[in-house]
């Protein structure tokens, strides 16, 4: 497909795609020999729009902006590890300030945010999942008041909306966590949906639209292979296990329906970057011919919600 296959998704509705298929942000062997030319280029020749930022990507607005217009690709958005679930919000402002500032240079609108407090001591993901610390109940709503106050300043000194990142073996992992910090955030908080991350969560990612369609800022687009997952539950395996074993792939390899997605975008006035994301072994899942799977396989729902 090329580019004219675009004209399938909505005005306003823009189709990117993660690095993670080729180079693995937290498990620095998987992807260690892939450059980040590889990434840009197979990206732009499938067709997709942007991506979001990864560990082999430069953090300068002069190097890296230009480099991205070589290959007819935007920056979508990238991910800031907070830690408001254990510190104050001006500490984290000032954590974010560079990161803001690269992402505000770029013409991006949205900043995915991943609460790494109260995480388990050590290399958190690498701890059975049964390990998550969960916050306490008591916690909930200061914690809410932080991230409220947070988004706030970073609406207000770098022009970027927050996107909420649940996600496995972080303080929003189910829909009742989630659920629960939402109910008590300012809607200053934007929220991220994953679908991979609520099927692994283990409800379905249509309960979030439902709930909260209204503050989805930002769309992860992930699939999961229930089997693997099922070995990860069962076993009580680690995060990176599951990763390094393929529990997430690209959509149209798993048993996650898009198609309620592409109603939802379509129906409900979505507007903004749905960005496809998997984390798994390249060498396991050859990058590109993945992301030309999940390119198709996306365009084709869509295509066929609009006939």
């Amino acid at each position: 497909m090329t580019n004219s296959a675009l004209s399938a998704l909505p005005d306003g509705v823009r189709l990117g795609v993660a690095p993670l298929s080729w180079v693995n942000d937290v498990l620095e062997d998987l992807g260690a020999d892939i450059p980040l030319e590889t990434c840009l280029k197979d990206a732009s020749e499938v067709g997709y729009q942007g991506v979001e930022l990864g560990r082999k990507f430069p953090r300068k607005a002069a190097v890296l902006g230009p480099l991205l217009k070589s290959y007819d690709l935007s920056l979508a958005s990238g991910w800031y590890s907070g830690f408001l679930a254990e510190r104050d919000v001006a500490t984290d402002v000032a954590e974010v300030k560079e990161h803001a500032e690269l992402l505000k240079a770029l013409d991006v609108s949205v900043m995915v945010y991943g609460e790494c407090g109260m995480m388990t001591p050590g290399s958190a993901l690498d701890e059975p999942m049964t390990k998550r610390l969960r916050m306490p109940k008591g916690e909930i709503t200061a914690y809410a008041a932080r991230l409220t106050e947070f988004a706030k300043r970073l609406k207000g000194e770098h022009g970027l909306t927050l996107a909420y990142h649940h996600h496995l073996m972080m303080v929003a992992e189910t829909f009742d966590e989630i659920s629960t910090l939402f109910d008590k955030t300012g809607r200053e908080v934007g929220l991220l949906l994953d679908t991979g991350h609520a099927a692994g969560g283990g409800f379905d990612y249509t309960k979030l639209i439902d709930r909260f369609g209204d503050r989805i800022v930002h769309i992860h687009l992930k699939d999961m292979r229930g089997a693997e997952m099922a070995k990860v539950r069962s076993n009580d395996l680690s995060f990176n296990t599951g990763v390094r074993n393929g529990m997430f792939t690209v959509p149209g390899d798993g048993v996650i329906d898009f198609a309620p997605l592409a109603r939802f975008v379509r129906n409900l006035g979505y507007r903004g970057w749905m960005v496809v994301e998997a984390e798994q072994d390249p060498k396991k899942a050859p990058p590109r011919p993945a992301i030309t799977r999940a390119f198709n396989h996306i365009i084709n729902i869509f295509a066929a919600q609009r006939a």
